[in-house]
C-alpha cells in the first residue's frame, strides 16, 4: 500500500468526522437540535454546508485513493491523490473562513475546480 495514498485517505476521514463533530458542538452550543439559519453568513450554516459537501465527495475519493494506492501507483497518480486532498481541504477553508457563502472566493473556486479535475483524472486512471 502506498503510504501517501493511505495518509491522504486518513486526512479526508479526519476532515469528514472533524466537521461532523464541529457541527454537533456548534448545535449544542447554540441549542439547535435540528435545522439552521439559511443566512449564508451564519457560521453553523457554513459548517453544515462544508460537512455536507465533504460527505458527498470524500467517500468515493477515499475508495479511489485506497484502490489506486494498493496497486503501486505512479508518481503522477500519487500527485493527483495529494492534489485532490489539498483541494478538499481548501474548499472547506473557503466555506468556513470567509465571512459569507453569498459571494464566491478564491479558495472555494480552486477547491471545487481542483476536486472535479483531480477526481475525474483519478477515475480515468481506473480505465487503464
Amino acid at each position: 500500500m502506498n503510504e501517501v495514498a493511505l495518509i491522504c485517505a486518513a486526512v479526508l476521514g479526519l476532515l469528514l468526522f472533524g466537521l461532523g463533530m464541529c457541527v454537533s458542538l456548534m448545535r449544542f452550543r447554540e441549542g439547535k437540535v435540528s435545522g439552521y439559519e439559511t443566512d449564508p453568513a451564519n457560521l453553523l450554516h457554513r459548517f453544515i454546508r462544508a460537512h455536507a459537501n465533504t460527505a458527498e465527495y470524500v467517500p468515493f475519493l477515499a475508495v479511489l485513493f485506497l484502490y489506486l494506492g494498493a496497486r503501486s501507483p505512479s508518481a503522477a497518480i500519487v500527485s493527483l491523490i495529494v492534489a485532490a486532498t489539498l483541494c478538499r481541504c481548501l474548499l472547506v477553508v473557503g466555506l468556513i473562513a470567509w465571512p459569507t457563502m453569498a459571494k464566491p472566493n478564491p479558495a472555494r473556486f480552486v477547491g471545487a475546480l481542483g476536486t472535479y479535475v483531480t477526481g475525474l483524472a483519478l477515475c480515468l486512471t481506473l480505465l487503464h
